[in-house]
């Protein structure tokens, strides 16, 4: 045990000389642990959801009241046709697509049943579960109250029949709304962790100082940086692609040179990060944890494992400044849903923004930092 006090004077001398790592290291575990014990909640509420009204008179309102007033259905906004409340629903602009039909209350007041179409996006199993399950029991209730307040005689047993539907994932399988998610989540990794540590990598061994005494300029050096690891992260969608089609059997509804398009939109946000990281990080190990604490938050707060709904509303908002979240959205509408641009031209602007900012933001430094 010679030295043993020595070894650990020494190493206390390097992390006292290397605080931003010691910061990162305490800092991270507590900010996550606080951010996310607060922001998960399993408990699918605020669930968005979209009004087709045909019937227009206070039975039918009353009906919307009771769904409103469960706390788990999100009206959104009322819709005038099918095409709208299917192409609401295609957009991922609602969860679930309510259809009360003209003569609904006149039926009601004649004694007869009256039935209502709930449509369910199936995409999401967990939602889609919870929705299918309230949507039955909202109808149920508003059929015994009925059957409490009329004469027996005459009057169905259930008064008020709900006729879900659940669309694109009729088997509810969790897989097809988990693989797509992977995607992204997968792509982002790749990208931001390979872009990062290959700049700081170089800083560290002093290759990239030898690169800026030949003619090569500070922009062209960072594009032939960012290109090569751009060019592997789009090669491991289509890799991840396949594997999803013929290994877990998720179909792409949608167009596969669309969804490739945005893919390549994509990247632009993803390798703009790791070039941001690769500026602020001195060392591998730092690099490696403000990797970390994008990727973490972008697997919990993107929408990937739990639904953004259900989360408290600073924290749904703070998912939108995530690229991932908008790209969770473009996966699972073209692959699930059969999306088109038309559907997801706004999460294409918010990645092509996202990529703009992050880029030019992170070039400026890369540049300051090798000048």
């Amino acid at each position: 045990m010679r030295g043993f006090l020595a070894a650990i004077y020494k190493e206390f001398i390097h992390i006292r000389r290397d605080p931003a790592t010691l910061i990162l290291t305490l800092a991270i575990p507590v900010m996550q642990l606080a951010l996310f014990g607060y922001a998960i909640n399993t408990d699918v509420k605020n669930i968005p959801t979209i009004v087709y009204d045909l019937d227009q008179r206070r039975a039918g309102r009353e009906l919307i009241a009771a769904y409103r007033n469960t706390d788990y259905f999100r009206i959104v906004g009322e819709v005038h046709s099918d095409r709208e409340l299917n192409d609401a629903i295609v957009a991922g602009r609602a969860k679930v697509g309510i259809k009360i039909p003209a003569d609904f209350s006149r039926r009601l007041s004649t004694d007869r049943q009256a039935s209502v179409l709930v449509l369910v996006d199936g995409s999401d199993s967990s939602v889609a579960m919870n929705a299918l399950n309230v949507a039955n029991a909202v109808g149920l209730r508003t059929s015994l109250d009925r059957l409490v307040e009329s004469s027996p005689a005459g009057v169905p047993l259930v008064p008020v029949e709900i006729r879900p539907k659940m669309l694109f994932n009729p088997d509810i399988k969790s897989a097809n709304f988990i693989i797509p998610g992977l995607i992204g989540i997968i792509m982002q990794n790749i990208t931001v962790l390979l872009t990062a540590f290959a700049i700081v990598r170089e800083r560290e061994r002093g290759t990239l100082e030898q690169l800026l005494v030949t003619p090569i300029q500070p922009l062209a050096l960072m594009l032939g940086k960012l290109i090569p690891y751009g060019i592997v992260g789009f090669i491991e969608t289509c890799m991840v692609l396949l594997v999803m089609r013929w290994v877990f059997g998720v179909p792409i509804h949608g167009s596969l040179v669309l969804l490739l398009f945005f893919s390549f939109l994509f990247l632009l946000p993803s390798l703009g990060l790791g070039l941001f990281i690769s500026t602020v990080a001195t060392n591998q190990a730092q690099s490696y944890q403000m990797a970390f604490f994008i990727i973490m938050p972008s697997i919990l707060l993107s929408g990937f494992m739990f639904p953004r709904e259900s989360m408290p509303t600073i924290m749904y908002y703070l998912g939108y400044l995530l690229p991932v979240t908008y790209f969770l959205d473009i996966l699972r509408g073209v692959i699930l849903r059969g999306a088109g641009f038309g559907h997801l031209w706004y999460d294409a602007a918010a990645l092509v923004a996202f990529g703009a900012v992050i880029l030019v933001v992170s070039a400026l430094r890369f540049q300051k930092r090798i000048a």
